[in-house]
């Protein structure tokens, strides 16, 4: 009888299904795990009597196939400096065993003790690498990422420096108050720091006008002493900025003890069009001071920040982009062929990925500081679980009703 077979397809079938829904829940916290979905076919149908298909007695069922929805999942913040969650279609490009080019949506990363960024499995995350001082370059094929761990960033020398404060328009001559000094650190080409100070004067003869005069210690030069830079400021009467006499030229700094390179600093009077000196009837003050040098810093940390760049942050606050992270786009990625470790790989009829910067060309966006969850549902999946295993028993009493059948037939032949 065919019932045997077709009984037996079913519970082929159904035990396959079983698999896949263990599968699906043994990875519910899986980072970028997509479940799958399983879809039944049934076989040819047997004709049975004189008229064609007028009595139709299927074969059973065939071996499911499975789907993988490549849903999103939700975005889970996890605070890793290294994790990165897709938001929207695309993968990540890894580089797997001998050197074979793979496909992931999980983001749980981390560096090996070369400096390679690689997954939590071992692989070798793809992307563009800086080189060098210069801008990061996305031009080139996407190889592997190397973190620069231990780098030293060199120093930058002060080319600019300014001071917002306010003089006091009530100050007397030959009191406390005519004088008002105040001063800012800078840098030169070996990293060393020096001290500048601005001297304020209120002008003993001239309404409206400050002297000033700015140094760096003596102690500081090759051949001291040095010469300050000096000048004067006016001011309207309404308290604004007026002109400076001469206009300040660059302080220069030359002859340092340290025999760093010569210093030339800019002193900016103005935030744009705004002056940053006033002469108003308060004590004198300074609210900010700036500077844009910086001294030689070390490596403190390396994250992934959103758009998957990979941010590299040192000793004195600076960040640098010293990566970018690669996204792969596949029109049907259900064609995909999963090979472990939440890596995919191309099949037969799988298009070409389209290799690019995320949040481009269609692709997502990337997610620093987060992984994206497991699109298994576990209330759907338990459904399914009672579904098949009722199924299951279903078709395990067609097989011992048969059975039944046949012992009752052949004992009509005794």
């Amino acid at each position: 009888m065919a019932s045997f077979s077709t009984a037996l397809s079913a519970l082929s079938a159904l035990s396959t299904a079983i698999n896949v829904t263990g599968n699906n829940l043994a990875n519910l916290d899986t980072p970028g795990f997509k479940n799958n979905v399983v879809s039944f076919h049934d076989l040819v149908t047997e004709s049975i009597g004189a008229g064609l298909g007028s009595t139709q007695v299927g074969f059973g069922v065939g071996t499911p196939t499975t789907l993988r929805e490549f849903t999103q999942g939700a975005i889970q913040t996890t605070g890793g400096e290294l994790d990165a969650a897709i938001q929207g279609g695309g993968f990540f490009v890894v580089q797997g065993p001998n050197s074979a080019i793979e496909y992931t949506r999980g983001g749980n990363f981390e560096v090996d003790k070369s400096g390679n960024l690689i997954t939590a499995t071992g692989e070798q995350l793809q992307g563009w690498t800086q080189i060098g001082t210069g801008p990061l370059s996305t031009n080139a094929s996407p190889g592997n990422i190397t973190i620069p761990t231990g780098t030293i960033q060199a120093p930058s020398p002060t080319a600019n420096i300014s001071f917002s404060l306010n003089l006091n328009a009530a100050a007397v001559v030959g009191q406390p108050t005519d004088t008002f000094a105040t001063s800012v650190t800078v840098y030169d080409s070996l990293g060393n720091s020096h001290i500048v100070t601005a001297t304020f004067t209120k002008d003993p003869t001239t309404p409206n006008q400050w002297n000033y005069s700015v140094a760096v210690p003596d102690a500081d030069m090759l051949n001291p002493p040095f010469t300050p830079l000096t000048g004067s400021l006016t001011f309207n009467s309404d308290g604004s900025l007026a002109s400076s006499t001469p206009a300040p030229a660059p302080l220069v700094i030359s002859g340092l003890a340290d025999s760093a390179s010569d210093m030339s600093v800019t002193w900016n009077l103005y935030n744009g069009t705004t002056p940053d000196i006033s002469q108003y009837a308060q004590p004198s003050s300074v609210s900010a001071v700036s500077q844009d040098g910086s001294p030689a810093s070390q490596l403190v940390s390396v994250a992934i920040g959103n758009g998957g760049q990979i941010l590299a942050e040192f000793s004195n606050g600076n960040q640098t982009v010293v990566g970018q992270l690669a996204m792969a786009t596949i029109r049907n990625p259900q064609s995909l062929v999963a090979v472990g470790n939440s890596n995919y790989e191309l099949s037969a009829g799988s298009a070409l990925p389209a290799v690019g910067i995320p949040g481009t060309g269609g692709r997502g966006t990337v997610v620093g500081g987060a992984v994206e969850a497991s699109t298994v549902d576990i209330a759907t999946e338990f459904t399914n679980l009672i579904v098949y295993q009722r199924g299951y028993e279903a078709n395990s009493k067609v097989i011992s009703a048969v059975d039944e059948l046949s012992q009752t037939t052949i004992g009509l032949i005794h």
